[in-house]
């Protein structure tokens, strides 16, 4: 791999640009005065409108031409990126300097930082941004860098001038050249594991093997590190006892003892109360402006890993209570004619189920209308066929996406049997629920406008853009109901 000084950049272009790690990058060396460039396949909401405010050219499509015409200083490849991608193939033959995103990451913004990762099937997003926001409030002055826009800043990174610097650490493989985890490139000091479970098939075989994964990032810690894992899980439990250095427990209302606990869990529709309780002694009365008891326990991961950093319990719960979340996580898109819309990022059957069930808490008595979209190289998969029926249980109707018929990536194997919606939307009518599938977003947008009315609360969830989904069905009611 080409090696590039820091202090000789001028130009870097990004391959695959429009992910929300690459994207973040782009935007942190543009702010720094860099020369930014990119190219994508497609780009989407929110990290479109990002690139385009950060002022960073995006060409859409991959050309050679992109990094041969005008060659650049260092060009980062996304994981995204195949091996016969032409503009990645064109800058590695021409000698041109690369880097995957996790190694360009590490050596142009964390190295020489306490690096904090934030790792787990769930929730690592907003628990790196309750942590990030809190760091700040508390006065540290924290860098960062987050799969999604954090409302509190606006941005989804930021270079400051303390000691840390907090990123989300995805257990996704690195690039085509490098298939290591990228939580392993970080060089992390204190870790977050929120859960371990199986996830992202196209790339592991099973559970077995995403565990060893987390092993590889616990055992790496340094003795002096801190581990902070979420004991509420088996296998974070399991995975945990791989780590040299000391490990702090956390749990939400735990049958066994656990060294920090959340207990007494109270909803509103302004968020959810807590009490904090270590080694058995409450030590503070928590507000999150939050639903679910999965961002209760995101908090009180963020809670114990600022223990572990220093910051005293009362600033830390202070700035958690002031926290105002992040885009594509239970945000509220708008409400017409008394009809809710709201957008998340959920796809894993544990991630659908959890935030269905925060809905009912922030929404107590109205109908929820559960719209989802089967659209990762997993979730396309018959793997989770059952689970999202039990998953999408929690909704009074259901609205599924159809799968389409096109290739689904996968480097462990052949890709048999696809899911099938109309079978998840079957099993869920025997089940006594409404639910219903289509093939195309149009057609989603026109029958919620339709069938929703006053008090119902529709929850879409995507980790993609759904063709534009939430716009077009928020259009459809503004048509109906007008506003």
């Amino acid at each position: 791999m080409g090696e590039q000084g820091n202090d000789r950049l001028e130009h870097v272009h990004f391959v695959a640009v429009g992910g929300t790690g690459m994207g973040s990058l782009a935007g942190l060396l543009r702010k720094r005065g860099l020369r930014v460039t990119g190219s994508d396949a497609q780009l989407y909401p929110p990290m479109s409108l990002a690139l385009e405010r950060w002022g960073i050219p995006v060409t859409l499509g991959f050309r050679a031409e992109n990094v041969l015409d005008d060659p650049p200083d260092l060009v980062v490849i996304g994981n995204a990126v195949r091996p016969d991608n032409p503009e990645a193939r064109a800058a590695i033959d021409a000698g041109l300097a690369y880097r995957s995103f996790p190694d360009a990451l590490h050596d142009l913004a964390i190295r020489g930082k306490h690096s904090v990762v934030v790792a787990g099937t769930h929730g690592k997003t907003t628990t790196t941004g309750m942590l990030a926001t809190a760091l700040q409030g508390a006065g540290s002055d924290p860098s960062f860098l987050v799969g999604g826009i954090l409302e509190d800043f606006g941005t989804s990174f930021r270079e400051g001038q303390g000691a840390h610097f907090v990123v989300e650490g995805d257990e996704y493989d690195t690039a085509f050249f490098d298939k290591t985890p990228k939580f392993l490139h970080y060089g992390a000091r204190t870790a977050i594991v929120t859960s371990v479970e199986f996830d992202h098939a196209d790339i592991y075989r099973d559970l077995e093997h995403v565990k060893s994964a987390f092993r590889s990032l616990v055992s790496g810690l340094p003795g002096d590190g801190t581990l902070v894992a979420c004991f509420d899980d088996a296998n974070v439990r399991e995975v945990a006892r791989s780590a040299a250095c000391p490990v702090v427990g956390y749990a939400v209302e735990p049958r066994e003892p656990v060294a920090w606990e959340a207990r007494g869990l109270t909803a509103s529709a302004q968020g959810t109360g807590f009490r904090l309780v270590r080694d058995a002694q409450m030590v503070a009365r928590v507000e999150i402006p939050l639903h679910g008891r999965h961002n209760v326990a995101n908090a009180l991961a963020v809670l114990v890993t600022l223990a572990a950093l220093g910051v005293p319990l009362e600033a830390a719960a202070a700035a958690l209570a002031r926290y105002r979340g992040v885009k594509r996580r239970q945000e509220l898109r708008g409400e017409v004619g008394g009809i809710a819309v709201v957008d998340d990022f959920a796809h894993h059957p544990t991630a659908v189920r959890e935030t269905l069930a925060a809905m009912r808490a922030r929404y107590p008595g109205r109908r929820l209308v559960a719209v989802f979209e089967p659209r990762s190289n997993t979730s396309r998969r018959a793997v989770f066929q059952s689970d999202y029926v039990r998953a999408l249980e929690g909704a009074d109707q259901v609205v599924i996406a159809r799968v389409p018929d096109a290739p689904i990536y996968s480097a462990t194997g052949e890709v048999t049997e696809r899911l099938s919606s109309e079978q998840i939307a079957e099993d869920l009518r025997r089940r006594g629920k409404s639910a219903q599938s289509f093939a195309s977003p149009d057609l989603i947008a026109e029958e919620l406008a339709e069938q929703c009315r006053a008090g119902d609360v529709v929850l879409v969830m995507s980790n993609g853009d759904f063709g534009g989904l939430v716009l077009k069905l928020l259009g459809r009611l503004r048509e109906r109901h007008g506003g």
